[in-house]
Formats: C-alpha cells, sequence, structure tokens
C-alpha cells in the first residue's frame, strides 16, 4: 500500500457523538452516487453501542469541488490511509451496493499492510467481487444514468426533477459507474475476516448465486442472509439489518 498524506476528517463523518462506552467502531461504506448522509438513520439506532462513520467520498456533498475518483482501487488506496492512527478499538465494515467492494479492497489493503484490518465485514446488495456482469451504464447520456437511477430507487425523487441537483450529482454518479462498471477482482486475492452477505430478494443486480459467491473472497466464516425487497431493500429493512449486525457481532457467524 503506497503511503500518502489523507486527511482523515475529509473522509470520515460521525453524525452523532460517540458513547464513551463505545469499544468498537463502525464504518459505513455509501453506494455508487451515495453520500454518507445515506447512512443517518443507521448512525441513529447505532450509536448507542458503536462509534459510528461513515464514509464520505470526494465530489458530493462538502466535497463537491473536489476531483472525483473514477477507479475503486485509489478510492480504497486513500480510505485505507485515511484510517492511519492511533485507534485500534475493533472495526466493523457494512458497504453497499458500490460501498461492498470499496469496503473488501479497503479490507484487503489494511490486512497486506499489516494495519488494524475490520474484525467483520457485511456486504450489502451487491454480487461477489468475482462475479462480474457486462454494465455500461457510465456510458450513457446524463438520461440513460438516471434512468438507472429511477429503477433501482434509494433516491430522492425530489431530486432527479430539479435539473440543477441532477446537474450537482451528475459527475458524481458517472464516476462511481465508472469505477464500479470497471473494477474486477485480483485473482487469488481474500480476506481473513468473517464476511456477511445480505441482499434483497427483489434486487435486479445481485442474484443469490451471486451474492453466495462472497463465501469465495474470505478465509473466515461466511453468512448469507436475504431479505424482502429490491436493490435499496436496507432502507424499509434497517430494523431486519440491524438485527443481523448484532447477531452476528454477538455470536459466531452462522447462515440464516
Amino acid at each position: 500500500m503506497t503511503s500518502t498524506v489523507v486527511d482523515p476528517g475529509r473522509w470520515l463523518r460521525r453524525f452523532h457523538p460517540a458513547p464513551k462506552a463505545a469499544t468498537e467502531r463502525l464504518l459505513l461504506f455509501p453506494h455508487a452516487g451515495g453520500a454518507a448522509s445515506f447512512y443517518l438513520p443507521y448512525s441513529a439506532t447505532l450509536s448507542g453501542r458503536f462509534d459510528v462513520l461513515a464514509v464520505q467520498y470526494p465530489g458530493r456533498q462538502e466535497r463537491r469541488s473536489e476531483a472525483q475518483v473514477s477507479e475503486i482501487g485509489a478510492l480504497a488506496e486513500q480510505i485505507a490511509e485515511a484510517l492511519a492512527g492511533p485507534d485500534d478499538r475493533p472495526l466493523t465494515f457494512f458497504g453497499h451496493s458500490m460501498g461492498a467492494i470499496v469496503a473488501y479492497e479497503v479490507a484487503l489493503r489494511l490486512e497486506h499492510a499489516g494495519r488494524p484490518a475490520p474484525a467483520h465485514l457485511f456486504a450489502s446488495g451487491r454480487r461477489a467481487p468475482s462475479r462480474y456482469r457486462e454494465e455500461r451504464i457510465h456510458q450513457r447520456d446524463a438520461a440513460g444514468v438516471l434512468a438507472e437511477v429511477v429503477e433501482l430507487g434509494g433516491t430522492d425523487p425530489a431530486v432527479l426533477r430539479d435539473p440543477e441537483l441532477v446537474a450537482m450529482v451528475m459527475p458524481a454518479l458517472r464516476a462511481d459507474y465508472t469505477a464500479i462498471e470497471s473494477y474486477r477482482h485480483r485473482p487469488g486475492q481474500r480476506v481473513t475476516c468473517p464476511i456477511t452477505a445480505i441482499f434483497g430478494d427483489a434486487d435486479p443486480r445481485t442474484s443469490e448465486e451471486e451474492a453466495q459467491a462472497w463465501a469465495e473472497h474470505t478465509s473466515g466464516p461466511f453468512a448469507l442472509h436475504k431479505l424482502p425487497g429490491d436493490h435499496f431493500y436496507l432502507v424499509a429493512g434497517k430494523d431486519a439489518v440491524v438485527r443481523i449486525l448484532d447477531q452476528q457481532l454477538s455470536s459466531p457467524v452462522r447462515p440464516s
């Protein structure tokens, strides 16, 4: 892992004060086009137990003026460097969609560098790193990219009706789709921490077989959970996701 100077304050958001008794950190990775604020409801629910942090990718919200990062490896490298520091409390990663792949690549980099790596990785709404589909959404015009966003849901419709807001979010959307659609896993790579994969039973972008294949990417335990819903099942299904987090972090990983 290349050593660079990365300001953690630019990359990590804490929406609720960390409880004094928090002995673990929970790091949340957003989806393509998403921002740290997507996880506000999760932070509100889980901050009593964890020091909850959400990753803020460049090119959105208060980082809007910064250059986009359109390559997963480069993004993971910078996030891994942002996690460097004296805090050695156990880490749990939770990533949704593109965020699951970013979280996995960050975990690989931390392990390879001999630095504190996540004790558990939750991969939500995303097929395994070695499972690909030929997708070219990043090459579409703006209307075509928005059509994908509408199909998947998870975005406030008011944003998609406002031309100024669309123009504001389009660069981040296109960069993220470029990153995830060009991503290819390096054969032979896998993490040692447990992985729990979660997906919606009506998700058009992740099948059960593709989610199950996350088992190939860890030398540790693996569990798979199927919940009701589409690609953004975790919005309405937050309570179910929180229950899975509680179950898997308080007991040995086991399939559901």
